[in-house]
């Protein structure tokens, strides 16, 4: 599903317009965002759970030369399904 498709999705459950789902689930998403930031950790009961981990700085081959090289520490999110959620997969 591509998020227009969760828009559309949105408009048509709960009858409101495209552009009114569109604020509603870029408001979602910017929520998490800032959660993420702000305490590391966004969980949404029933779904699952957002977090912010840092993924340690490691060797790496540059498939172009094939010189090693050092990919270096960065951000990530990972995420865990809830309960609920698994049961529906």
């Amino acid at each position: 599903m591509t998020k227009t498709e969760l828009v559309e999705a949105v408009a048509r459950d709960l009858n409101m317009t495209r552009a009114d789902a569109q604020r509603a689930v870029e408001s979602v998403f910017g929520q998490i965002a800032e959660g993420l930031a702000r305490d590391k950790k966004v969980q949404i009961q029933g779904f699952g759970t957002f977090q912010s981990k840092m993924r340690k700085a490691r060797e790496g081959i540059n498939p172009q030369t094939k010189q090693r090289m050092t990919i270096p520490a960065s951000k990530t999110v990972g995420f865990k399904p809830g309960q609920e959620l698994k049961s529906k997969i």
